[in-house]
């Protein structure tokens, strides 16, 4: 593990930079470009920020609908390639008319809800109409 400043640090403080002195003395598509990339800096530094927890959550949901008690992986990619692998399960459940209806349908709108939810947290765009979810 580095010490400080952590990936999360460099990316914050180019996304200051970006916003706080960049931006304003731009003009045009040139300004746009540079909101552009200080958004795209904040998304990755959300990405790592919270990637850990999204995966796992996402984990243990996949597993309590495919009824799979097997622990995550540890690495990254194991965790992205099982996270995966159980996606395209839960998407054949659903093809095969699995959650049509019912407490299991229920439990897959729930985990979609979910998962939305924190890729949305990731990406930040302007939340309209979350109350009552």
């Amino acid at each position: 593990m580095n010490d400080r400043p952590t990936s999360v640090d460099l990316l914050r403080t180019v996304e200051r930079f970006l916003e706080e002195q960049v931006v304003g003395q731009l003009q045009g598509p040139a300004r746009f470009h540079a909101r552009v990339a200080a958004n795209v800096v904040a998304i990755v530094a959300r990405e790592i920020e919270t990637g850990d927890d999204h995966e796992a959550a996402e984990w243990e949901r996949l597993g309590r609908l495919l009824d799979d008690p097997a622990e995550a992986p540890t690495t990254r990619e194991g965790r992205h390639d099982g996270l995966r692998a159980r996606n395209e399960a839960l998407t054949e459940r659903i093809r095969a008319g699995d959650a049509d209806a019912g407490p299991f349908a229920e439990a897959v709108l729930a985990h979609l809800r979910a998962t939305v939810d924190e890729k949305m947290d990731v990406s930040k765009p302007p939340r309209v109409g979350r109350e009552g979810r």
